[in-house]
């Protein structure tokens, strides 16, 4: 399989596997391969399989494997200096460098990235995507050896950059960011996340660069305030927002974002927005989004909803996360079915008030279109919904949901209702542990719900069940 393919991604745990193996392992590897994915590796064989690549071969050639790499991304246990050194020494070819770690422990001087790590990213000036993330996922860990003259040496390499994520520099200020932005003239995508330092002021003159935006994301900023992105909306081309859990961000920021006509993903998880601002919202940008979360906006009561959804102007909305929202009742999922809004993904878990009726009203909803009749949705998420019951397993059968392929329930309900749901829809993913579907906006911006070959021959399936349950139901009445 190795010496064919082009493009090559393995999800399983690659530290099972000795590091002399594994290089034995990629000795197979096609010389065409230009794209790798690996699931999770020690960062001890990536250094074991380039070093003995290069230290096999006459400086003047390039290493027998992977050649041609272009994109490489990789999870690892640590990002480390000498890793990243060898990556950038052993991949001539590379333009796409994404590596995420996610510690159990602080790592050693020894197992962690510095100032002299960064300085060695991208030697061969090809990189015109860059991803360094360090997860918070087992452990509040950050990239400690890393201040703002790291940055700045990476700045100096990264003029041919078009797309930056960078995570967890908890040393790096205003001074590092805005560094990278100024320096950065093809920069069209922007994410930052756990940048504890991080202030109003790194974009305080973006509207003096040649920079044009159109995906930001900044994420666990807790010092970013409306001021901030009253500038970044400059970049009036933005397609995609991300400001989950920016904690300071308010109605004002709503007000501003207003004036983005082509916003496609506005994702506003954990900020202190009301009612108020989501009305701003309805007045400007709402018919041109395609997904919106107000996820854990303690603030939004089912008054938003009605603002979005009554029906005065055509919305081409596909996604809607409302969890963990404390003032979301059945009222306001009454008002979003009576929009008739052919939604494909509804996550409403952890809502105490909404219940039985909101799975009536869904089920009920009648979305005419593409040869469909009935609820559009392929995605409902009533993860411990406070009011749902064994009542609603009646309107999660067939009919209803003819085209749902991932539930989400509480754990605690009929163990043999949902036994029998899962038997009689064998398309359907039922969730009742907690888990969620994993949903990447930022992979996946340009390429919205796109429908696979799978899912329409599933669709064709459960359309010729659903016709077939109605004709039973028509003769029995």
């Amino acid at each position: 399989m190795l010496h064919r393919s082009e493009t090559l991604i393995l999800m399983f745990d690659f530290s099972l596997f000795l590091p002399h193996k594994c290089a034995q392992l990629w000795s197979t590897a096609s010389s065409k391969l230009c794209a790798l994915e690996l699931g999770y590796v020690y960062s001890a064989t990536i250094e074991e399989l380039l070093s003995s690549q290069l230290e096999s071969q006459p400086s003047h050639k390039q290493p027998s494997v992977f050649p041609n790499l272009q994109k490489i991304c990789l999870t690892v246990d640590y990002i480390t200096d000498a890793m990243v050194g060898k990556l950038s020494k052993g991949l001539p070819s590379l333009t796409h460098l994404e590596l995420r770690d996610a510690p159990l422990m602080e790592p050693i001087v020894t197992h962690d990235l510095s100032n002299f790590g960064i300085q060695q990213i991208n030697l061969n000036g090809k990189l015109k995507h860059l991803s360094l993330i360090r997860s918070q996922e087992f452990f509040n860990s950050y990239f400690r050896r890393v201040n703002d003259l790291g940055l700045l040496l990476l700045a100096d390499r990264c003029a041919r950059i078009e797309s930056i994520s960078l995570g967890g520099f908890c040393r790096v200020t205003d001074t590092g960011f805005k560094t990278m932005l100024h320096s950065c003239s093809n920069l069209h995508k922007l994410r930052l996340s756990c940048g504890i330092q991080l202030t109003d002021l790194v974009f305080h003159d973006i509207c003096a660069t040649s920079l044009s935006l159109t995906h930001v994301s900044l994420r666990w900023c807790s010092l970013i305030s409306n001021r901030a992105v009253t500038h970044l909306v400059a970049n009036t081309s933005l397609t995609v927002l991300e400001l989950r859990h920016c904690r300071n961000l308010g109605d004002e920021a709503l007000r501003a974002i207003g004036s983005l006509r082509k916003l496609k993903i506005l994702l506003l998880d954990g900020s202190d927005i009301s009612d108020l601002g989501v009305s701003y919202l309805k007045e400007r940008v709402v018919g041109s989004l395609a997904s919106l979360s107000l996820r854990g906006c303690k603030r939004v009561t089912d008054k938003s909803i009605s603002y979005l959804f009554d029906r005065s102007c055509k919305m081409n909305l596909q996604e809607l996360d409302l969890s963990h929202l404390p003032n979301l009742s059945d009222n306001g999922i009454l008002s979003f079915a009576k929009s008739r809004i052919p939604l494909l993904q509804l996550r409403m878990r952890n809502c105490p008030r909404i219940g039985n009726t909101s799975v009536v009203a869904l089920a009920s909803m009648q979305v005419n279109g593409n040869g469909w009749e009935g609820s559009s949705l392929r995605v409902l998420d009533l993860y411990n919904c406070g009011g749902i019951h064994f009542l609603s397993f009646s309107w999660l059968n067939k009919p209803y949901f003819p085209r749902l392929r991932w539930l989400g329930l509480c754990g605690s309900v009929n163990r043999n209702l949902v036994d029998a749901l899962a038997n009689s829809r064998p398309f359907l993913a039922i969730a009742c542990e907690g888990e969620e579907m994993a949903s990447d906006q930022w992979a996946n911006a340009d390429r919205l719900y796109m429908s696979t070959v799978d899912d329409a021959i599933e669709d064709d399936e459960d359309m010729v069940d659903n016709n077939r349950t109605r004709t039973d139901l028509h003769n029995i009445s």
